[in-house]
């Protein structure tokens, strides 16, 4: 059987069975999309073969497997999938589906275990994936046409970057490092400015939307700040996002600052701190409002760690916010904890597709490996409080994108389109260190657009 991924590339320019051209849901000239694309069955299926089926995904991050043969289970698309450290120490991302008869080796979502054992009929493989044998050896209950290292479960490319793990199923994916491009420097800047790095602090939080898994998406991996000003209110008008004194378009904190954009669909969020005097050196402004999730103390250790253009960066337009192309959210800013003193915000988001009307949410959070005890907890508290799956910020996100999914049902609704046509344009800083389209001043439609672009491109065949 030829691989789905030879298939898809022999078949670049697909139609929906009503004869509509995929390339038709999107306009490029008056940058709109056509709602269809929320609701669509077929669209959907085009989804996890094109997209999912061939990108990268991010499915955890390095502290969830720290030793020989801790694993976790995940999703890629609605592939699901085990995350294991081997025996060498590197990470194996494995189909969890028995070449058997297609039951999943492993029905735990975390662990410790070498080798994984189909309940059916008892198939055997190690951490690797390789097939090791089955019940009533002597009978070669797998047969005589394979062999047996034919019949290990799939491994996928893996691949990781300031602590987040990646995995793609497509043996002909290019690498990482291609994929993530110029994103990859600003990676750094949310996750990589310590020597010890993050870690993950309890398991992730989940829920299920009963919303398109796009809208979040391209609203969180797209770099979407200008909804904050509406749907968000309420945190300013609780002074948690900033003053709550002559909150306009223009004063809220947010607005105004560097969005970054990247063909590749991903997008960064840089808010410029309070002001400062510039004479005082990036290190010492630092130690006065120190990166989230970082004491005064720990920051004289960032000049050991960082060059002068990143430590630059974090001191006068630091990444708050961004998404990495298709699914995945990242946070790292400032907040008010539960107790009135500043702490921080510091983790990541999915969207795993669960059909063209359900999303599950999947949330992580992350405090530096060094921190003292307590303030470890007091950052953790404020992200899951914040962000997390019933987080003061999500509870409003998560009651916009099932509204627009059921509206896109309607005959109307459906001839609808989503209008991306607010755009800043490239307007970098001549002294701006890090790649990426910038665009400086008020946050519009610039990376959303990307992102849907690059969607495109994947269910089109032209990457």
């Amino acid at each position: 059987m030829t691989p789905i991924s030879d298939r898809l590339r022999d078949d670049p320019s697909p139609c929906l069975p009503d004869g509509t051209a995929v390339s038709s849901l999107i306009d490029p000239d008056r940058r709109e999309v056509s709602m269809r694309t929320l609701v669509d069955p077929d669209v959907y299926r085009l989804e996890l073969q094109r997209l999912f089926g061939r990108t990268w995904s991010v499915v955890g991050h390095v502290t969830e497997v720290p030793d020989t043969g801790d694993f976790v289970t995940r999703y890629i698309g609605e592939d699901p999938v085990i995350v294991v450290r081997d025996r060498s120490g590197d990470i194996q991302v494995l189909l969890n589906v028995c070449q058997h008869r297609g039951m999943p080796v492993c029905r735990s979502e975390a662990g410790t275990a070498t080798q994984f054992r189909c309940i059916y009929h008892g198939w055997v493989y190690d951490e690797q994936g390789k097939f090791l044998g089955s019940p009533v050896a002597k009978q070669e209950m797998h047969g005589d046409i394979l062999s047996k290292s034919e019949l290990g479960l799939r491994q996928a490319q893996v691949g990781t970057h300031a602590g987040l793990i990646f995995a793609t199923l497509d043996k002909q994916a290019p690498p990482l490092d291609e994929h993530l491009g110029e994103m990859g420097w600003y990676l750094d800047l949310f996750f990589g400015i310590s020597e010890s790095g993050l870690e993950v602090v309890g398991p992730p939080q989940r829920f299920t939307i009963r919303g398109n898994w796009k809208l979040a998406a391209e609203q969180f991996v797209g770099g979407d700040g200008y909804h904050a000003l509406s749907l968000h209110r309420s945190q300013f008008d609780l002074g948690l996002l900033g003053t709550t004194e002559a909150i306009t378009a223009t004063t809220a904190p947010g607005m105004e600052g560097l969005d970054v954009s990247f063909v590749h669909g991903h997008a960064v969020r840089c808010s410029y701190l309070v002001t400062m005097d510039t004479s005082i050196p990036a290190l010492d402004r630092l130690a006065i409002l120190p990166p989230a999730g970082m004491t005064p103390e720990m920051v004289p250790a960032l000049g050991q760690h960082l060059d002068a253009d990143r430590i630059r960066v974090l001191a006068e337009a630091r990444p708050v916010v961004g998404g990495i192309f298709p699914n995945t959210a990242l946070f790292r800013f400032p907040f008010l904890s539960s107790d009135g003193e500043l702490a921080g915000v510091v983790g990541f988001h999915t969207f795993v597709p669960k059909g063209p009307d359900a999303v599950e949410f999947w949330h992580w959070s992350l405090v530096e490996r060094d921190a003292p005890p307590e303030f470890k907890e007091k950052i953790r508290r404020t992200t899951v409080q914040t962000v997390g799956t019933s987080g003061q910020i999500e509870q409003d996100d998560g009651e916009c994108w099932p509204a627009m999914t059921r509206g896109a049902r309607g005959v109307y609704a459906a001839e609808q389109t989503l209008k991306y046509q607010a755009l800043q344009g490239e307007s970098k800083p001549a002294d701006w260190p890090g790649g990426g389209i910038v665009s400086e001043g008020f946050t519009k439609d610039d990376g959303q657009w990307y992102w849907w672009q690059r969607y495109f491109d994947y269910l089109t065949g032209k990457v």
